[in-house]
């Protein structure tokens, strides 16, 4: 038996709004019976999200203030990949600009879409281990504060309510997979 098509054809786009961060987009749309709908989205570059794990278990997190929430949230390393960028050297430049660590070993990890209802961002996963601490090169508008968690705590974390970021909790989890065996096939260097 065949799937139904459910595929929504454009029939007119327009931008809303463009920013330095966020494209808004407003799309007329013909539904799959044939009726018009209007569909509203955001078109993002992109993100890389780094699980930079230690060779003690322990996994480096971030804390900063999120303005939309008006709260300090704790996240793993990420970054808006750049024009032309590849995400494995996104990757590489915001685990160095964020929390002052190189890594040696990179691992693709997975793909996720953290808000698919509205916005086209696509996030890359990758596992950063043997890490060398050094000195960050932090946007002039970055504050944060870079600490490490044991990984079977900072999922507790998880649990309890303290870290909420989708994309941190991702991580967590496939940082949790990994401890348990699981291993990506490494990167090639850039």
């Amino acid at each position: 038996m065949a799937a139904d098509d459910l595929t929504e054809t454009p029939l007119s786009s327009r931008s809303v709004y463009r920013g330095g961060l966020l494209h808004v987009m407003e799309d007329r749309v013909e539904l799959p019976n044939g009726r018009q709908a209007t569909r509203e989205y955001i078109l993002h570059p992109g993100a890389v999200v780094v699980i930079p794990l230690l060779a003690s278990g322990e996994v480096v997190l971030e804390r900063q203030f999120r303005y939309p929430l008006r709260r300090d949230m704790v996240e793993l390393p990420a970054g808006k990949i750049d024009p032309g960028e590849p995400p494995l050297v996104c990757g590489q430049r915001e685990l160095l600009e964020e929390t002052g660590y190189v890594a040696q070993k990179w691992r693709f990890v997975a793909t996720i879409h953290p808000c698919i209802g509205y916005s086209d961002e696509t996030m890359s996963l990758y596992l950063a281990e043997e890490l060398t601490p050094g000195a960050h090169n932090r946007d002039g508008d970055e504050f944060l504060e870079i600490f490490t968690l044991p990984l079977a705590e900072a999922l507790e974390w998880v649990r309890d309510g303290r870290i909420t970021d989708v994309k941190t909790v991702i991580g967590l989890f496939w940082a949790e997979k990994i401890s348990q065996g699981w291993q990506p096939p490494e990167c090639a260097s850039p």
